[in-house]
């Protein structure tokens, strides 16, 4: 889990898997997602289990930041959005 102090855009290249606000329900990602990040929203990102996931991620940074880490996904997290 984490945030960013500026707007982030994620461009999937290739592959899939999954972006997840906190509290929301788990987005699919898939090759051509586009998606964009609000300021300071808590989320992750990452590939499914039988995939890859390839993506530009666009972050500014804002006051010699461009993301702060939070906690780790568990291992529960990542298998409920399968």
């Amino acid at each position: 889990w984490h945030t960013h102090p500026s707007v982030q855009t994620l461009i999937v290249t290739e592959g899939e898997g999954w972006y997840q606000e906190r509290g929301k329900e788990a987005v699919k990602l898939q090759t051509g997602s586009v998606i964009p990040i609000p300021v300071g929203v808590e989320h992750w990102h990452g590939a499914s289990k039988d995939s890859k996931l390839v993506h530009i991620a666009i972050t500014n940074f804002k006051d010699n930041s461009a993301v702060t880490w939070m906690t780790p996904v568990t291992d529960q997290e990542y298998s409920s959005v399968h």
